[in-house]
């Protein structure tokens, strides 16, 4: 099991997301500690990072193994997330 970090400014997004959104997303983000690499994370190019799908908003995050811990940096909608 994994431990999740969570980043300001990604609660400051989720406080900002409409209401059935943020329960979804964060749903999503609490099933990350028990797999951390579900099937529809997608990996970023040239980087470690990965975003997670959930409707229109994406869940930009990386895993530290060593620590085994998921640091969840931004939600955003999909339109902004990779800007």
């Amino acid at each position: 099991m994994y431990s999740l970090r969570i980043s300001r400014r990604a609660v400051k997004d989720i406080a900002g997301l409409p209401k059935g959104y943020s329960r979804l997303v964060s749903q999503h983000i609490d099933g990350l500690q028990e797999d951390p690499r579900p099937a529809d994370a997608k990996r970023l190019r040239e980087t470690r990072d990965y975003s997670l799908r959930v409707g229109v908003y994406r869940v930009l995050y990386d895993i530290d193994d060593e620590s085994r811990t998921v640091i969840v940096y931004r939600v955003k909608h999909r339109r902004d997330a990779y800007r």
